[in-house]
């Protein structure tokens, strides 16, 4: 017998942009499905700086998303504060920088209505100490720094309390078409293979830089631009705020504060697809050339690890442009002229932006079916959830030491000092959605794995504690601690120097040799 549920939007992509949408179609009345092919952020989501932009860095090149990002930066500090560290910003030129933009930049900013102080660059470095003595000028911005898993955790958190379903691994594979309707659409569990169905009155297709791939299993055509960027992950946190480089958009003129940590990026390489993507050495090597330029230290700190993510661009104008000239902006389209007449796709934008793509995404739904509650979610604050509790970086040993019983509570990752309880609490709130607990899900909940050993140790203390919970049965623990590490290890391969390297080097002596595991290369 076919399993085929029925909702009034199921919304294909569990980044911040799909988890938006689910919220604020809920906060109007309306209950969504929400599936995605991997976990919560697989995409761009989760392969971002972690910025909330000012709008600063755009007012060059792309006014309309300069102010967009002004907008909705000053909307998701007062609505998501929790999920910001309202750090602030600072852009900064150093020797053979432009000169000439860097004294448009103020008169360029009050143009679109920012905020940009010019300071001295005594000032710059008694806020930021670890800035290079050639600094040049600067200017203090509203930049700050957001954890882009929390927010997105928190979105579908509330919207599921109101209603809402989310299935994580589950692809569409197949949409029925009749009368100019999706009718049906065929999904498909990428881990247990088992198929079931959804029949929706409006589909939404939040799934990033694979939007053009899920509109064509539509038969319509979006011209997607996929541009990879790289970034770096530093052991220790280095600056105060952000801290930008005072010169036209370009690569490795970032770094933003995550918590206990830095990240500075990012690159911009066209590729052909969004499913493969590593970090490349000559990325890492530029990245650290440029970066040091700004923050000298980062030559020779120790880097944890590498990530990439994929900025999904629709171009619309001619072919061969530069990856930085395609606008940042978001792209709404209803594929109306594709003959779908409940078919919407939703992508492109930023992360400073997800909740305005939410939005115009929503009105656009509720437009079609007759809703005409309005949109809550500029004024409403995002609650905190439990589902959102542990992504914050450094919030585990805080809330530990302060527990009367914390000596019963056994550390299990000390680069995090994550506990039993802290992962007993993830565990747990994943079988309440439906999901079977394991590293990769409770490390994209926590932050597991994520300091210097990169797993190394925590791993394998975490897998006992599953067993003895009863978690993990027979010999599941074996695949699950393969996709872990592998996971780590490819974040790792660029930056083996130093430190990092001896700590792989213990890694694969440790599972590759003691517990015989074969890792990937």
């Amino acid at each position: 017998m076919e399993n085929i549920l029925e909702t009034e939007v199921l919304i294909i992509g569990g980044g911040a942009t799909g988890t938006g949408v689910a919220r604020d179609l809920a906060l109007r009345g309306i209950r969504s499905i929400l599936v995605e092919k991997g976990d919560i952020n697989a995409g761009a989501s989760g392969g971002n700086h972690g910025l909330l932009h000012s709008g600063a860095r755009y007012v060059s090149n792309d006014v309309e998303s300069a102010v967009e990002c002004m907008e909705e930066g000053k909307i998701l500090k007062k609505t998501a504060h929790h999920c910001i560290d309202d750090c602030g910003g600072l852009f900064i030129a150093v020797k053979g920088d432009d000169e000439k933009y860097i004294a448009e930049f103020p008169e360029l900013c009050a143009k679109s209505g920012l905020y940009c102080k010019p300071i001295s660059t005594q000032e710059a470095l008694e806020i930021e100490p670890e800035l290079s003595d050639k600094i040049i000028a600067a200017c203090e911005v509203e930049d700050a720094a957001i954890d882009p898993f929390m927010l997105s955790l928190e979105n579908i958190a509330e919207a599921k309390a109101l209603g809402s379903i989310l299935f994580c691994y589950t692809e569409a594979v197949k949409f029925e078409i009749t009368n100019h309707r999706i009718v049906r659409v065929n999904l498909k569990n990428t881990r247990s293979g088992e198929n079931f169905y959804v029949e929706p009155q409006i589909v939404v297709n939040a799934s990033g830089a694979w939007a053009g791939i899920v509109a064509n299993m539509a038969g319509a055509c979006i011209n997607i631009v996929y541009s990879m960027g790289t970034l770096l992950v530093t052991q220790n946190r280095i600056s105060n705020g952000v801290i930008n480089r005072l010169r036209p958009p370009s690569n490795a003129d970032i770094l933003v504060p995550g918590g206990t940590v830095s990240i500075i990026g990012t690159t911009s390489v066209r590729v052909d697809d969004p499913d493969k993507i590593i970090p490349t050495i000559a990325e890492t090597d530029l990245i650290v050339e440029q970066g040091a330029k700004m923050v000298p230290a980062l030559e020779n700190i120790r880097y944890i690890r590498a990530y990439s993510g994929v900025r999904p661009l629709v171009s619309l104008g001619a072919c061969g442009l530069d990856d930085r000239d395609v606008s940042r902006n978001y792209t709404l389209l209803g594929h109306e002229s594709d003959g779908l007449d409940n078919f919407i796709t939703i992508t492109g934008g930023k992360l400073t932006t997800y909740r305005l793509m939410a939005e115009k995404t929503a009105d656009m739904v509720c437009s079609r079916i007759g809703n005409k509650n309005p949109c809550l979610t500029r004024t409403k604050p995002l609650p905190s959830s439990m589902e959102g509790k542990w992504t914050e970086p450094g919030i585990a040993p805080k809330r530990w030491i302060h527990k009367p019983d914390n000596a019963k509570d056994k550390i299990l990752c000390e680069c995090e000092m994550i506990s039993e309880k802290t992962i007993d609490d993830v565990a747990a709130e994943l079988k309440k959605s439906g999901e079977t607990p394991n590293l990769l899900n409770i490390g994209k909940r926590s932050r597991l794995g994520k300091g210097p050993c990169q797993g190394a140790f925590c791993s394998v203390r975490v897998l006992a504690h599953m067993y003895d919970k009863e978690v993990l049965t027979g010999e599941n623990g074996i695949s699950d601690i393969k996709a872990f590490l592998n996971e780590r290890w490819k974040g790792q391969r660029p930056i083996f120097w130093g430190d990092q390297l001896v700590q792989a080097e213990l890694t694969e002596a440790m599972h590759s040799g003691f517990f015989d595991l074969e890792l990937a290369n």
